[in-house]
């Protein structure tokens, strides 16, 4: 099915990053969201510590490395979002099903990541107000997204999303991220540290940083392969609009190893904030340790109750949270609305509002799951549940897969290396992104479908 036939196209005026810094931080917010600081902790701690961080770099190095390569190169060939770009090599059933998956995926994440991210408001809220204590209590969390304010709170981090999507690329995106991500990288130093001082927390540390090939499973490898996925902003669509707003002089060999070291160093970060918070709590459990909301909502909060300064801490931790919610958030809706720009020729403004109300649409019953409507539920999961699953266990490793053919198949290799050398530099790690994009990264795509799919019907724990 090589149906390059790579039809001209006017290319419209298109809004751009001012330059590197603009799409490295850009797509780094995009990276470093939730998933790095709940899951990759809980994951890090479960399957084996410092040996999960070397499999995990190792994959980020390869795998993540030719994923982020292929999606940010394909919006820059084509300068366009997911359905264009997939579009503009072919208008059979394939390209239109690639381009509107890679287009749908963000717009239901980011319905049900606004719930989450109001959570992480009203949490930040309390804080700052000086109830650390009262979040502390076992049933607050429950109480709280059983209740009736749930609804209020997603709406108001929806609302900042939208108004910074609004503002446009440069002045809303770039501004925000060139904001926000020097504040979260300074914040997750500062609890680090924090919870490195801790007294017990040092074994934390050594069982997190040093590898002890004792304690590498084939889980080790699944878990740390499915969570690079997911962190890196993979088959989202968001790489592939972001790199539709790059520049031809900025090079997209050395952006993507920005974004890896900013989204690798994130994550390290967030297993030093809570793996030895949680040793020194638990007494050396890694066990203690629980996954998504859990560890965020009900865990952290009773360990900064438990130590000094603990309040301060807890403010710290929700604003680091908060903003790396909202970069991600933006990141998704930003992909959205390119879609609606380009596919119906809709101005931004339009494009954001019409998105806005979508997300409200579909997020509402996600915000309201665990309350009045409980008992409504799909394939036995809550609206949230089923929305995750459906996104990343399904639609994501297919959308990937989808990619990996478009660039092997369709467009060839050779022209994705003269749109990568199109800076005039060399492009350094040529044959790793040739053998991975070819071969490895299909494989690890379908091996991520699988397991995840296993999770979720219960034969595989992770």
């Amino acid at each position: 099915m090589k149906e390059n036939t790579q039809t001209e196209e006017p290319i419209k005026q298109r809004s751009s990053f001012s330059g590197k810094l603009g799409f490295v931080l850009a797509a780094a917010g995009a990276s470093v969201g939730l998933g790095n600081i709940w899951r990759f902790p809980y994951l890090a701690a479960k399957y084996g510590g410092g040996i999960f961080l070397l499999v995990y770099l190792i994959l980020v190095l390869t795998f993540g490395y030719a994923m982020i390569m292929a999606e940010t190169a394909l919006g820059r060939i084509t300068r366009k979002a997911p359905v264009g770009a997939y579009t503009h090599y072919g208008k059979s059933g394939f390209f239109y099903f690639g381009g509107w998956l890679n287009a749908i995926i963000p717009i239901m994440i980011v319905s049900y990541y606004a719930v989450i991210g109001g959570w992480v408001i009203k949490y930040m809220y309390e804080y700052l107000f000086g109830h650390g204590h009262l979040l502390a209590s076992d049933d607050y969390f429950t109480e709280f997204i059983t209740g009736s304010s749930v609804e209020f709170w997603f709406l108001i981090f929806a609302l900042i999303t939208m108004v910074v999507i609004y503002m446009g690329v440069q002045n809303g995106i770039e501004r925000v991220s060139k904001f926000m991500m020097p504040i979260l990288v300074v914040l997750a130093v500062i609890v680090s540290i924090y919870s490195m001082t801790r007294k017990g927390a040092m074994a934390g540390v050594a069982y997190f940083l040093i590898p002890n090939p004792a304690n590498f499973s084939w889980m080790t490898v699944v878990s740390a392969m499915q969570q690079m996925f997911y962190s890196l902003s993979i088959a989202m669509g968001i790489l592939i609009t972001f790199g539709s707003y790059m520049k031809d002089d900025v090079s997209i060999e050395q952006a993507t190893t920005n974004v890896e070291i900013f989204d690798t160093g994130i994550a390290v970060l967030a297993g030093l904030m809570i793996i030895p918070a949680v040793f020194a709590f638990s007494g050396g459990d890694p066990d203690a340790l629980q996954a998504g909301p859990s560890l965020m909502f009900i865990t952290i909060p009773k360990v900064f109750d438990s130590m000094g300064f603990g309040t301060p801490a807890g403010i710290m931790f929700f604003v680091l949270v908060f903003f790396a919610a909202l970069t991600s958030a933006i990141a998704l809706t930003e992909s959205a609305v390119s879609t609606f720009e380009d596919e119906f020729s809709w101005s931004r403004q339009k494009a954001t509002i019409v998105t806005g109300v979508i997300v409200i649409l579909l997020g509402t019953p996600s915000a309201i799951g665990y309350g009045v409507w409980a008992n409504v539920k799909i394939l036995g999961m809550q609206f949230l549940d089923f929305f995750d699953f459906i996104t990343n266990s399904l639609m994501m490793p297919v959308a990937a897969v989808a990619t990996c053919y478009l660039v092997t198949r369709v467009i060839s290799l050779e022209a994705i290396s003269v749109e990568v050398e199109k800076d005039g530099m060399p492009f350094k790690r040529k044959k790793i992104f040739n053998f991975m994009i070819s071969y490895i990264c299909p494989l690890f795509l379908t091996v991520i479908l699988i397991s995840s799919l296993a999770s979720v019907f219960g034969f595989i724990s992770i």
